[in-house]
């Protein structure tokens, strides 16, 4: 009986820790995973903004064969599907999934559009991109939209428009690979740079994450809980 009341305790601690109350019930946060990604990339962070009292779904899209606009026609049909009655409709971003909704918000926002956050965005494109294309497997590896992630003023970020709607940047510095450091001048999560992406004078939180498991972590979640309720990050932003 004890052991069943600790495990009570245990799995409740997200909730105290997010302070989940019911005034979130009737918003829905949609969530995009990132370039050669998966639903299932997106299930912890999915699961902690739920204990938190969102309503949550999970974008899926073919992020290594579709093109944009087929991704952003895909996130379209997701949040017809999900989110018409939803008071507000709150955006998350996982790398490629980041600029799938900066492009799908472009000219097809909903009416209740509420915050959005990109998780670890090559906003200004990727230095580690860009090395990977000069090699034809690694280009071929990327899929057609991937090979448009680099920092030229043709590829695909540079073509976003500034976002005109309430936004945070959620960036890491840690990598867990070695060929990304080398690629990438300054700090860095493996893939992108803390510079990269950074947009303008958009609020910023960097976090000690790795490109691929920054979605996964408690504090990015609660910064994701944090934003989403207040528009901001707190004294850990710049």
């Amino acid at each position: 009986m004890k052991k069943a009341w600790l495990l009570i305790l245990v799995l409740g601690l997200p909730l105290a820790g997010c302070g989940g109350g019911s005034e979130a019930h009737d918003e829905a946060v949609v969530l995009v995973h990132g370039l050669g990604r998966s639903p299932s990339s997106m299930l912890i962070l999915s699961q902690r903004l739920k204990w938190a009292g969102y309503r949550v779904t999970i974008a899926e899209y073919a992020s290594l064969t579709a093109s944009f606009s087929e991704q952003m026609a895909t996130l379209g049909e997701t949040v017809q599907q999900c989110c018409a009655d939803a008071s507000r409709v709150h955006f998350v971003g996982h790398s490629l999934g980041a600029l799938v909704i900066r492009g799908y918000l472009v000219d097809r926002r909903p009416d209740s559009l509420g915050r959005v956050i990109l998780l670890a965005p090559p906003n200004q494109g990727s230095l580690f991109v860009d090395w990977l294309t000069e090699m034809q497997l690694g280009s071929d590896m990327l899929g057609p939209v991937g090979r448009t992630l680099g920092t030229d003023a043709t590829d695909l970020p540079a073509t976003l428009p500034h976002p005109d709607y309430e936004v945070g940047i959620i960036a890491g510095n840690r990598s867990t690979q070695p060929i990304g450091p080398p690629a990438i001048p300054g700090p860095d999560d493996g893939i992108v740079s803390i510079e990269q992406a950074r947009i303008g004078d958009v609020p910023m939180l960097v976090l000690p994450r790795s490109h691929a498991f920054i979605a996964n972590s408690r504090h990015t979640a609660n910064a994701v809980i944090r934003f989403l309720r207040t528009g901001g990050f707190g004294d850990g932003e710049g």
